[in-house]
């Protein structure tokens, strides 16, 4: 798997102080982190699955 070394994580553009997540972007999926515990590790989504979770979000009011 990867570590959270190797990844570039960004700061998702709906976080705000109380509700940090970052995205590092993998050729098979993604990794997803809490901004304020990235201590903690990530866990990674398969490519099909990182873009349902998109598909439900942007079809959100949020």
């Amino acid at each position: 798997m990867y570590s959270s070394v190797e990844l570039a994580f960004r700061k998702s553009s709906y976080s705000n102080p109380q509700n940090c997540v970052e995205v590092a972007d993998l050729p098979d999926g993604a990794a997803v982190r809490d901004s304020k515990h990235p201590e903690k590790g990530h866990f990674f989504l398969p490519k099909t699955e990182w873009a349902a979770l998109l598909g439900v979000v942007k079809s959100s009011e949020l």
